[in-house]
């Protein structure tokens, strides 16, 4: 059983999720995704929790349907996801991150540092 978290709409978490495996690579632009049936069944949700998932990806233009076929990633996803991931930490974790860095006296060398060396693995 797939774990949600309570203080969002599990729709929205999948759609979050779906987003992520894009980002990743595990689907490319017009790969196809898994079907409503199939993902529900997967991720053990309801068929409409599915399509309420797909629905807000169409209107975001990451994915597309094909009459019959189902559902497909489109050309410029990643580059849609990266942004607005991009634009949501830039204004809303690194702000965070910089007011604890404040509060816990760790100068900006200190994850400069950290960063050289997660980039070396």
């Amino acid at each position: 059983m797939t774990d949600f978290k309570q203080d969002r709409a599990i729709y929205m978490q999948m759609a979050e999720r779906i987003c992520d495996e894009i980002l990743a690579g595990k689907y490319n632009a017009d790969d196809r995704i898994p079907s409503v049936r199939e993902l529900a069944v997967l991720l053990e949700v309801n068929t409409n929790t599915v399509v309420k998932t797909y629905d807000l990806l169409l209107q975001w233009g990451i994915i597309y349907t094909r009459r019959g076929l189902g559902y497909f990633v489109t050309e410029n996803a990643l580059q849609k996801i990266r942004q607005t991931k991009g634009e949501k930490f830039m204004n809303e974790n690194l702000p965070e991150l910089f007011r604890q860095m404040e509060l816990l006296e760790i100068p900006i060398e200190t994850i400069v540092r950290k960063w050289k060396k997660f980039k070396e693995k």
